[in-house]
């Protein structure tokens, strides 16, 4: 299984405000209305895995953006809301045993979205590819993309992209002994 993280990133490596804002990624000029390739990244996924925070500001868009299978992990929800029903489902488990769940249903390329939810396959070093888009404010605060980490992870930078004047795509992949 690969397991991928698509993710854009303040230049203090925030993924949100500290009250969970996104604001801040949607006051960036796109004259052109680029989707900056994530639909070609969401071609290379069978399915999608998120934290319950991510998962309601996700819920809250309109139109429903996923046309694949979106796993909701969390150890908090019974349930999910009824506005979900047949756009996503509640999965339950450490990240390597979701993996595992996972692919036994046949789900082979996973693309894992949310700051905890990240940082818990990172703990479990589960992530192959990170695709890092740099956005050129300085939050001063708000919900960290990385967290502490059990061992030094090395990662091979694959390409470097600079979209619209103004922000950084970055690619990196998992060095692996």
């Amino acid at each position: 299984m690969t397991i991928f993280i698509y993710i854009a990133v303040s230049l203090d490596n925030f993924i949100a405000t500290p009250d969970g804002g996104l604001d801040w990624l949607y006051a960036i000029p796109n004259p052109e209305q680029s989707d900056y390739g994530f639909t070609d990244f969401i071609q290379r996924v069978d399915a999608l895995v998120m934290g319950r925070k991510t998962f309601e500001t996700v819920l809250s868009f309109d139109p429903w953006r996923y046309q694949k299978p979106v796993f909701v992990l969390s150890h908090t929800l019974a349930a999910l809301p009824e506005k979900a029903l047949g756009k996503a489902e509640l999965i339950v488990g450490e990240p390597a045993e979701v993996v595992r769940i996972l692919g036994v249903r046949g789900f082979h390329n996973l693309y894992v979205d949310g700051g905890r939810t990240i940082q818990g396959f990172l703990e479990a070093d589960l992530i192959d590819e990170m695709i890092i888009t740099r956005v050129p404010i300085l939050l001063g605060g708000g919900v960290p993309l990385f967290g502490s980490l059990p061992r030094e992870m090395k990662f091979r930078l694959v390409s470097t992209e600079q979209l619209n004047d103004t922000l950084v795509k970055s690619i990196y992949r998992r060095l692996r002994q």
